[in-house]
């Protein structure tokens, strides 16, 4: 392990329910500090201070707040159910647009939580190596899906299937990414109606 690696680990794995609550509530208030503060001045102290624990605990978890922030981004990418929902559908037979629905609407939902704490995760989460390839597979992931679901799916007329996968994702993921987390807000539905009518007329072309 590098010392950037070791520099983004935490700490202490919890074996006990009790150490693993403590953990719960360090990330809780640290996303909550972030959101608040703004990264460089989401210090420890403050995070500490508003899980209600030690600062030597808190660092008995994790050495700095760039592992903290680390934490939180993995937490997000593991609440991202919109891989599980391509693979869910791909062999069902369901209007293309009902399918398009529900993968824009489990995306948005991922980012609803704190728009804040999102957009200083993008620009400011430190980026591993470790991390970066567990981005890139589940990218990777999400494409394959996908594209098994537009190589079977009637309404699909788009011929270059791969590569229609692989724009669709990042699509509507980088879309997501940047006006949910973008400062002022976003009607939502809107967004939800906007990108499904946009997905659907570029996949069904060709029919």
């Amino acid at each position: 392990m590098t010392s950037e690696q070791r520099r983004l680990e935490p700490r202490k794995q919890p074996r006990q329910v009790r150490a693993e609550l403590t953990r719960q509530r360090i990330l809780t208030a640290a996303g909550q500090v972030f959101a608040e503060y703004g990264y460089a001045a989401g210090t420890t102290n403050r995070i500490a201070e508003r899980a209600r624990v030690s600062i030597g605990s808190l660092y008995q978890y994790y050495p700095n707040k760039d592992a903290i922030l680390a934490e939180l981004l993995v937490r997000h990418l593991d609440a991202d159910g919109a891989t599980a929902v391509l693979e869910r559908f791909k062999d069902r037979a369901e209007p293309l647009e009902d399918v398009v629905r529900v993968f824009v609407r489990t995306v948005i939902d991922n980012h609803l939580d704190d728009p804040q704490l999102l957009r200083i995760m993008i620009e400011q989460a430190p980026r591993s190596g470790e991390l970066l390839q567990r981005v890139t597979r589940q990218e990777w992931e999400m494409v394959g899906h996908l594209r098994e679901l537009l190589e079977r799916h009637p309404e699909v007329g788009v011929r270059d299937k791969e590569t229609a996968a692989r724009l669709v994702t990042s699509t509507v993921e980088l879309t997501v990414h940047q006006l949910v987390a973008a400062p002022g807000s976003i009607d939502t539905d809107r967004l939800e109606h906007e990108l499904v009518a946009m997905v659907t007329g570029y996949l069904r072309a060709g029919t």
